[in-house]
């Protein structure tokens, strides 16, 4: 099959998608219901390594990185409709995306997951998001996350050097 589709009849790309989004949402959801099981009452630091990473549970009701977006209803209800726009906008990249195109796929699987399980949270519950991973370095402390922003993280690296790569080829087939 020359078009990039191996024998089981599915594209490399949906083979590199479809599994990793899922995986990201699954793990995700996994490890916050232990979190909230495990680590309460919230705000209390659980060692794992060490000072170097913790467990500890927090809420997030606003967006990456703790960033304040207000209270309510209202806001939520802006941060529901800003992901499912990027996982329209994301979900569109991929059906674009050549069926050989394994690392656009990965990162676009990465991010979409990640975006997914992070979008339950916030329609499952007011206090917002569960926050659980928490890194430390001496003074220096990483903001509190879970495994879908560690998903949208690696990923949206991952497609911003995938992208700056095909412009590059395509720079390079027009000169």
């Amino acid at each position: 099959m020359g078009d990039g589709a191996p024998a089981s009849g599915m594209s490399r790309k949906a083979l590199a998608y479809w599994p990793l989004a899922v995986f990201v949402v699954a793990a995700d959801f996994v490890t916050k219901s232990l979190a909230v099981s495990y680590l309460e009452p919230a705000h209390i630091a659980h060692p794992l390594l060490g000072t170097i990473v913790q467990l500890t549970l927090t809420y997030n009701p606003g967006t990456a990185f703790g960033i304040e977006v207000g209270r309510g209803l209202a806001a939520r209800g802006v941060l529901v409709a800003v992901v499912l726009i990027a996982l329209v906008v994301l979900y569109g990249m991929y059906r674009r995306a050549a069926a050989s195109d394994v690392w656009l796929a990965t990162a676009l699987g990465l991010v979409s997951g990640g975006a997914l399980g992070n979008l339950i949270d916030r329609l499952r519950s007011a206090r917002g998001v569960v926050d659980f991973i928490d890194v430390r370095f001496g003074t220096w402390h990483f903001w509190t996350f879970n495994v879908a922003d560690a998903g949208v993280s690696v990923g949206a690296i991952l497609l911003a050097i995938v992208l700056w790569h095909h412009d590059k080829t395509r720079a390079a087939g027009r000169t």
